[in-house]
């Protein structure tokens, strides 16, 4: 193949053209990819927004697995299971790790759901656990629904390594967590309202396990910025001047 305009011609070699032929479109799916993640958190940031100031609706009234209930408002009512709380591992909050505490809530359909109270440091070692007592008197308790932000890695014993209570978890797992507590967990999470009493620090934002949509942006711009480099670059290898006799 060989096209000229004017004094320039320009003759890509199969080498190159196959290298740019199977790059550019990895290149550019994964711009694409990384642009449609940011709209899907930036959609997230928009429902958090709108949700957070809307009336509660009854827990009972709602699926709380369901995606589209995300960062609903609901009021729920039952005992705190105080006796058997996970601390959820790996929580930073200003550069300092700690711990989510979740504390089952026993709701009158012989399930329960946990209630997320809030953010607490971690203590002198990973031995000295903090102190997360709760009254089990009956309680009513308002929040939004939510699911905690997962780990890249699902790695260690998602019932934890010990079997005391508090127990540290890594994540967390709804049905296998079921085991060691012996009642089923609804699939989701109730985020305690911040002056609700009987939590820790709780200043509630919409997770996604570290990497909001500005960075998904920025890294569909750097996938989008290799692809034309690419392209600049297969046309520099391959356009020459043409040499004329005078």
């Amino acid at each position: 193949m060989r096209w000229q305009l004017g004094d320039w011609v320009f003759q890509p070699g199969w080498p190159s053209t196959l290298a740019t032929l199977l790059l550019l479109p990895s290149l550019l799916g994964l711009g694409f990819w990384q642009a449609d993640r940011a709209r899907q958190k930036a959609e997230l940031q928009t429902a958090f927004a709108e949700r957070f100031q809307r009336p509660s609706v009854p827990l009972a009234d709602v699926d709380p697995a369901d995606p589209a209930n995300r960062y609903l408002r609901v009021t729920a009512s039952g005992r705190y299971d105080g006796a058997h709380q996970l601390l959820l591992d790996n929580q930073v909050r200003d550069g300092q790790v700690g711990y989510h505490a979740l504390t089952p809530l026993r709701l009158n359909d012989h399930t329960a759901i946990l209630v997320n109270r809030g953010w607490l440091p971690l203590g002198a070692s990973r031995q000295s656990l903090p102190d997360v007592a709760v009254r089990e008197e009956p309680v009513t308790v308002t929040g939004w629904l939510a699911q905690p932000a997962n780990p890249g890695l699902w790695w260690g014993e998602a019932t934890g390594e010990a079997s005391t209570w508090p127990r540290v978890v890594p994540y967390v797992d709804y049905r296998r967590l079921a085991g060691p507590l012996n009642y089923r967990l609804q699939a989701a999470v109730i985020l305690l309202e911040p002056d609700a009493p009987a939590g820790y620090w709780r200043d509630w934002q919409p997770r996604f396990g570290g990497i909001g949509p500005e960075r998904h942006r920025g890294y569909a711009a750097q996938w989008f910025g290799l692809a034309a480099s690419l392209l600049i670059l297969y046309l520099a290898v391959n356009i020459s001047r043409s040499s004329r006799a005078d």
